[in-house]
């Protein structure tokens, strides 16, 4: 990967749209909207990963048009939608795939960026350490410390 944000275009992005670094190559945040890509490109950002199924947000902000307003951005853009209920092996290896073949930082969007905090936890807690991932985690704003049995049952494949 390439490497991460440079600190004055992560404060600018952060302030203006609530994104929440977890490490210098993967953030988080709650829901972005189509005007917000040029400004997430202009921040260092390559890919944009959006958890939220189409059923939770108004046309305006379906994976479609989000992904098109990604594209003319220079971004590329993966919908990827979970619920909680959802998330499991197979959505979280598909994340970290997703994230581990970006070619430069990443930006996974949610309701709340709770969703992708979650999947970014539970995916890095085995190369990480579950006390690393609940840090980082804990420093943006989300509190995973319940989930450390399902983070340390993870960190153990």
């Amino acid at each position: 990967m390439d490497g991460g944000l440079d600190s004055a275009a992560r404060s600018a992005q952060n302030r203006a749209m609530d994104i929440r670094p977890l490490s210098p190559d993967h953030a988080v945040s709650p829901q972005i909207d189509p005007a917000d890509l040029p400004a997430i490109a202009a921040a260092g950002y390559r890919k944009v990963i959006c958890n939220r199924p189409d059923e939770e947000i108004p046309p305006s902000h379906h994976a479609a048009i989000m992904a098109e307003a990604a594209r003319d951005a220079g971004l590329e853009f993966v919908s990827h939608p979970v619920t909680h209920p959802t998330i499991g092996p197979e959505t979280i290896t598909r994340q970290m795939q997703v994230i581990d073949a970006a070619n430069g930082p990443v930006l996974a969007y949610c309701a709340s960026g709770t969703r992708c905090s979650v999947l970014w936890a539970l995916g890095r807690a085995g190369t990480l350490g579950v006390d690393a991932v609940l840090q980082a985690t804990a420093q943006a704003g989300y509190d995973l410390a319940p989930l450390r049995p399902q983070l340390e049952a993870f960190a153990g494949r």
